[in-house]
């Protein structure tokens, strides 16, 4: 027997109803190539929203088909966001800092049929045009005013291609399990592979966003996302501070520079921010060189990497900002754990506290987790077994979009194999301890390269770290730890490794510490180990 409850659908566009019709005045500001601070508000999001599925519309869009981005975090980009997918189109958010071929690769793949870009990618997708020939329609981020000359067929301002549609415009009736949005991994090993996201599980997700134990988003809060718009959903934000009515601020080109995110957090009041780790390192870096405090800003999501204790420590010690750690992946829309802490640690020590910060966090409702051996038995929550961490719910991915079936990612129970290797203790925090296929195994047993890379952050002297494993004769493999020094400062071999020694097991200890001025990292921030470990192939250990 069925319950007698309305069926109605979780479509985005119900998303962009409640925020105009509850949350109109709320207020967005963005930094953008043609407007240092633009400010307007979320009546006038919806209205330009809809103006942009009339004009796609009128162009021809049918059902399903992609429309591309190519832009930074600002009002245009979210815009497309709801002005695209709300209309039954894909909205296929891309990387600009993939590799060339791959945003190539990525255009094709998907099939766009028109391509919204910010003025400064028009050189990129100049040289790119005899490969894209899918895109009959380019549209530029800016006004006519501003619309510089490309060599570009059918290229328009986005002003002109929105300024004569009505704002106007009846959302049609989606299923939700039709596709919103389409985003692809970064392609370390082999090419990008897309995921194709549907209404339901992008309205689910961001109901879990919002959770006290979550992000903990409400109307009082602003929020800044340096988490890009063109990367996985920017983790959910677009459509969570839109269903609160949380002001946003946007910082357009600008997200990696430490002096401006600070004049943003500090002038618009923001409260709540998103980032990978690098962000947040500059960010710090200039709050110390300026000596200056985040007065405004009451907490941070960490994700796409490790968050070292140090930087744990530093926002808490130094600008009484909380850091809630999470973990995720593309293929999960992203947000798989958050670390928040339960009722009974509420009254630990700061130290003790510490400790499960550097963690990844609890599951939250919607993401189960398991982790298993290499027979794929399940082991134990208890906080020392090690295994391959495995996810399923109903915001991960179920394939890959026009690879049918053949991704090979999923097991046969169903579980979404997430390539990381993972420890969870008896409360449900779960650390990743490394991927699997960068996992160091010395003498037949596990070495955590993130832990050792965390504990080697915590040196006032470090700037980055990263660890790999290197042959070894006896023990197959031994990690080796790549620093670079922070700015004016020195460390030598000896210091580093008694600076380790005590806070990691005496077997994990590096075999030899090298000193580099830059360390690869991926277009979405994380360390590139595959390349780290071409670059050290011929590496030996000293006898």
């Amino acid at each position: 027997m069925h319950g007698l409850m309305m069926d109605t659908p979780l479509v985005i566009s119900s998303i962009l109803r409640h925020a105009d019709r509850n949350h109109g005045e709320r207020e967005i500001v963005s930094v953008t190539a043609d407007n240092p601070r633009h400010r307007y508000r979320y009546s006038d999001l919806c209205g330009r929203a809809r103006q942009l599925a009339n004009a796609l519309a009128r162009f021809g869009l049918s059902r399903g088909d992609r429309v591309g981005t190519l832009a930074w975090n600002d009002y245009r980009h979210l815009e497309a966001y709801y002005g695209i997918g709300g209309a039954g189109y894909v909205c296929h958010t891309i990387n600009p800092r993939l590799f060339p071929e791959q945003i190539a690769f990525i255009i094709k793949h998907a099939g766009d049929r028109v391509l919204l870009t910010d003025p400064m990618f028009l050189p990129l997708l100049e040289k790119l045009a005899g490969h894209i020939g899918c895109v009959e329609q380019f549209i530029v981020l800016t006004d006519d005013a501003l619309m510089p000359s490309t060599t570009l067929a059918n290229a328009v301002s986005y002003e002109s291609f929105i300024g004569s549609e009505s704002s106007e415009y009846l959302w049609p009736e989606l299923d939700e399990k039709d596709a919103v949005a389409l985003c692809y991994t970064s392609g370390t090993t082999g090419d990008p592979k897309g995921v194709l996201y549907n209404h339901r599980s992008q309205v689910l997700h961001a109901y879990a966003c919002i959770a006290p134990d979550v992000m903990g988003l409400s109307s009082r809060d602003c929020v800044l996302p340096v988490v890009p718009l063109f990367h996985v959903n920017a983790w959910g934000i677009p459509y969570s501070a839109l269903m609160v009515g949380a002001k946003l601020v946007l910082p357009g080109p600008k997200m990696g520079d430490g002096e401006t995110l600070y004049t943003l957090m500090e002038g618009e009041g923001v409260t709540v921010s998103l980032g990978v780790p690098t962000v947040w390192m500059a960010l710090l870096q200039y709050c110390d060189k300026a000596g200056k405090r985040l007065n405004k800003l009451q907490r941070t999501v960490i994700g796409g990497a490790a968050v070292p204790e140090s930087m744990i420590r530093a926002f808490r010690d130094k600008h009484d900002v909380l850091v809630h750690q999470g973990w995720g992946m593309t293929e999960m829309s992203p947000l798989g754990t958050l670390n928040s802490l339960k009722a009974n640690m509420q009254e630990l020590s700061a130290e003790d506290k510490l400790k499960i910060q550097t963690k990844a966090g609890r599951g939250i409702y919607g993401v189960e987790m398991r982790i298993v051996d290499d027979e794929q038995n399940e082991l134990p929550w208890d906080g020392v077994a090690y295994g391959a961490l495995q996810v399923r719910g109903p915001w991960i991915c179920s394939d890959y979009f026009r690879l049918d079936g053949s991704a090979g990612a999923h097991t046969d129970d169903g579980w979404f194999e997430t390539g990381d290797v993972a420890t969870i203790d008896a409360e449900g925090f779960m650390a990743i301890t490394d991927r699997t296929k960068d996992v160091i195994k010395s003498g037949g047993e596990w070495i955590s390269s993130i832990e050792i890379e965390n504990v080697a952050m915590g040196h006032a002297s470090v700037a980055e770290a990263a660890v790999i494993g290197v042959p070894h004769p006896k023990w197959t493999e031994r990690p080796l730890l790549i620093v670079i020094k922070a700015e004016g400062k020195d460390v030598s071999k000896d210091e580093m490794l008694a600076w380790l020694d005590g806070k990691i097991a005496k077997w994990w200890l590096p075999e030899d510490v090298v000193f580099v001025d830059e360390i690869p990292h991926t277009a979405t921030g994380k360390i590139k180990k595959i390349e780290l470990r071409r670059q050290f192939a011929e590496y030996r250990i000293p006898a």
